[in-house]
């Protein structure tokens, strides 16, 4: 996103004292680590992680328990009683973070702070999907009973391009990138490498100076919510519950410049729990051409893109096969999409596949019972094949359809997009009344 209007301060980024997990007391900074909490694919991701060091993040992100408050209760009894041993401690003096993650050919680097939440009309941070009540209402008990920011939020801003070349002339340069690239070339805070590959690397910015330098490059600017609507919706709620100017009116987030670090937006999948392929298929087959595909999956995946050049399109999966469902009816569609919404919004894929597929034609109910969403292509298809249920695999939406619709206003279809990389979980910490 680009500059707010005349007037408006935009992104206030603030400094905080960042809790970190002490290296001498955990196995390792990689093995206390997750993606964040909507990444993990449970069961089996959790107890990986579980095991992989008694003191990872995910007992705190997706704590475990018969009830949700009990879940909540046993999070913040773990995270104090972590802080009281020294598995966590918090940094000596407010700091900004800039972060660093490398692998699979991707460079990103931005910086983590706390953001001062703005006001519903204020225009400066702009949501592009749906969430779900059950998830917030959840997220925000978790936060409101640890009173932690457990994971940053991932938000995105497009900077000017320009660099301060260090001359002292910053005139039309780009202040923020300019500490960012400084603040990388020295001796990190930390670094570690995860298993996915993907090097992270963290510095703290305590130079009142450079921290003023890093604010000063975001005023006026907009950004748009990359990774976290839940978390998003959680803070506002429960900054409206405390009220003032306090501690809750604020957010931990991680803002990266698109400009200089552009972001990969990758699709996320449905499982439809209980609906065999077959069935699917041949409700689909009166509404949709439908195609049995004989290649593996990055074959289908390719078949899957040329078909969505032309029209919506998706893979169906469970059954050891592979199925393309392309070109719906455009009666349908009529009777069934929203007609007061943008033609963009109209023809995205997530809203053809919930409004007409899966609530006209497959009468399948947007709820967990029903229905599940996973980011990684071969975890949807292998659960699916497991559960005896349809994986429905969806092609990306181009980033400029995103930021064309957030800057109208109009959110797309919950869990429509998944930007990447996404910053580790547990390598930075926020608690709100720290000690």
């Amino acid at each position: 996103m680009n500059r707010t209007g005349p007037g408006d301060e935009g992104l206030r980024l603030t400094p905080f004292r960042g809790v970190r997990y002490v290296p001498a007391r955990v196995a390792s900074l990689s093995a206390v680590t997750s993606p964040p909490y909507d990444v993990v694919v449970r069961p089996d991701g959790l107890h990986h992680l579980e095991s992989a060091d008694p003191h990872n993040i995910v007992r705190l992100i997706l704590p475990q328990g018969p009830t949700p408050a009990s879940r909540h209760r046993q999070a913040a009894r773990t995270l104090e009683r972590w802080l009281v041993q020294g598995v966590l401690a918090a940094d000596p003096e407010p700091a900004l973070y800039v972060y660093e993650q490398r692998g699979d050919g991707v460079l990103q680097r931005g910086v983590i702070g706390t953001l001062a939440l703005p006001g519903p009309s204020d225009g400066v941070v702009l949501p592009h999907e749906d969430v779900m009540a059950d998830v917030v209402e959840d997220r925000a008990d978790l936060m409101r009973t640890t009173a932690t920011n457990l994971e940053p939020l991932l938000l995105t801003y497009q900077g000017d391009g320009a660099v301060d070349d260090g001359a002292g002339d910053a005139s039309g340069a780009d202040r923020t990138a300019g500490v960012l690239d400084r603040v990388s070339g020295r001796t990190p805070l930390l670094a570690t490498t995860t298993e996915d590959g993907f090097r992270h690397r963290l510095w703290s910015v305590t130079d009142p100076a450079e921290q003023a330098e890093i604010s000063g490059g975001l005023a006026g600017r907009q950004a748009l919510i990359a990774d976290g609507h839940h978390r998003w919706a959680t803070y506002l709620r429960l900054r409206d519950e405390h009220g003032g100017d306090g501690p809750w009116a604020y957010g931990l987030v991680l803002l990266v410049d698109t400009a200089r670090y552009p972001l990969r937006v990758r699709a996320i999948h449905r499982l439809l729990h209980g609906l065999p392929v077959e069935r699917a298929v041949a409700a689909l087959e009166d509404f949709c051409r439908v195609r049995t595909l004989p290649g593996p999956l990055p074959e289908a995946l390719e078949a899957l893109g040329a078909a969505a050049a032309e029209s919506n399109a998706y893979l169906l999966a469970g059954d050891g096969r592979f199925h393309l469902v392309d070109r719906p009816d455009t009666g349908l569609l009529h009777r069934t999409v929203r007609a007061d919404r943008p033609e963009a919004w109209r023809r995205l894929d997530a809203t053809v596949l919930h409004s007409a597929l899966l609530d006209a034609v497959l009468r399948v109910p947007d709820a967990p019972e029903h229905i599940s969403y996973i980011h990684g292509t071969e975890a949807a298809v292998h659960k699916a094949e497991a559960d005896g249920s349809t994986a429905v695999l969806l092609h990306p939406v181009r980033e400029d359809v995103v930021r064309e619709l957030a800057r109208q206003g109009v959110t797309m279809p919950r869990k429509s997009t998944s930007f990447g990389p996404k910053p580790a979980t547990g390598l930075v910490l926020r608690t709100l009344y720290p000690g």
